[in-house]
């Protein structure tokens, strides 16, 4: 993993990680617009409108530069072909943050989503100086489960029924993992 700070990228063996731009919101609201990434995500709306790209784009900026959270295009380093999102959360107070991501539908099974989150973990924990990070994903999205084993987060526990989607309770899974610079 490469941080630029000044370009505010990362980069990795297959993909640039950079801030997404308002020419991002067509292909962001093609990759969203799917019921299948609907139903995994927490606050993603369906269907899912250009409008919507463009509010959620809008504040990745400022937030980055008051480092709130840090949201990232992943994309192909070779064409720059966006697969999907991953972010950051920055808890100050307790100098930890939440990683979460998508990746559009026709690029599951590549992973990327592996790809981004071991690099996000590691500017975390090099560039950010987080004593831990953490992740949570529905309890029926067991592809999700399976990234944060392969990243060496560990299972912290199940908050079951802990929010409500499609007027159903669904169970959160948490993960996370201790920046062992810090022990």
């Amino acid at each position: 993993m490469q941080y630029d700070r000044e370009n505010k990228t990362i980069t990795t063996k297959r993909l640039l990680l950079r801030l997404f731009q308002k020419m991002d919101a067509a292909t962001v609201t093609k990759l969203c617009n799917s019921y299948n990434m609907y139903k995994n995500t927490l606050y993603l709306p369906y269907p899912y409108s250009i409008d919507d790209a463009l509010s959620w784009i809008e504040q990745h900026l400022d937030n980055f530069n008051a480092n709130k959270i840090y949201e990232f295009a992943i994309t192909d380093k070779e064409t720059r072909k966006l697969y999907g999102a991953i972010a950051l959360s920055n808890n100050q107070k307790f100098n930890n943050g939440e990683i979460a991501y998508w990746i559009g539908e026709d690029f599951w099974g590549n992973g990327y989503a592996t790809e981004a989150a071991q690099a996000i973990i590691q500017f975390a924990f090099d560039e950010k100086q987080y004593h831990k990070v953490f992740a949570r994903y529905f309890h029926s999205n067991l592809a999700s489960g399976r990234v944060l084993q392969k990243l060496g987060m560990r299972k912290e526990g199940i908050l079951m029924d802990h929010v409500k989607k499609e007027n159903q309770y669904k169970n959160l899974v948490y993960y996370g993992i201790i920046n062992l610079k810090d022990s």
